[in-house]
C-alpha cells in the first residue's frame, strides 16, 4: 500500500472568505473522487485550523501501488478537482510511501 500526501499553501493575498470557499470546493471535489477512480483506496482533505502554521491544506489518499497513484495524478476526473487550486495555491509539498 502507498500513503500519498499533499500540502497545500494558498496565496497569501486572498481573503480569509475566498480561501475556505477555495478549501471548500478542493475538499468537496477530492473526496468524491473514489465513486469515479475506484482504485482509491481512502482519500481525506483536511483544513488547518491553526492559522500558526504554514500549510492550509492537508490532502492524505491511499492506494494499492505508486502505479496507481501516477495514475489518479493524471486522470481527467482528479485533474479537474486538482484545478480548483489552480490560481489560488502558492505553495505544495508532497510524499508517497509504503506503509
Amino acid at each position: 500500500m502507498v500513503k500519498h500526501i499533499v500540502l497545500f499553501k494558498l496565496k497569501e493575498n486572498l481573503s480569509q472568505e475566498e480561501k475556505q470557499n477555495v478549501m471548500k470546493s478542493f475538499k468537496e471535489a477530492i473526496e468524491a473522487l473514489p465513486s469515479t477512480i475506484t482504485f482509491i483506496r481512502k482519500i481525506y482533505v483536511g483544513i488547518n485550523i491553526n492559522a500558526d502554521e504554514k500549510w492550509d491544506i492537508c490532502l492524505e489518499s491511499e492506494f494499492d501501488s505508486l502505479e496507481d497513484v501516477k495514475n489518479y495524478a493524471i486522470h481527467p476526473v482528479h485533474q479537474a478537482a486538482a484545478a480548483i487550486l489552480k490560481d489560488a495555491k502558492q505553495d505544495r509539498a508532497c510524499t508517497d510511501y509504503e506503509f
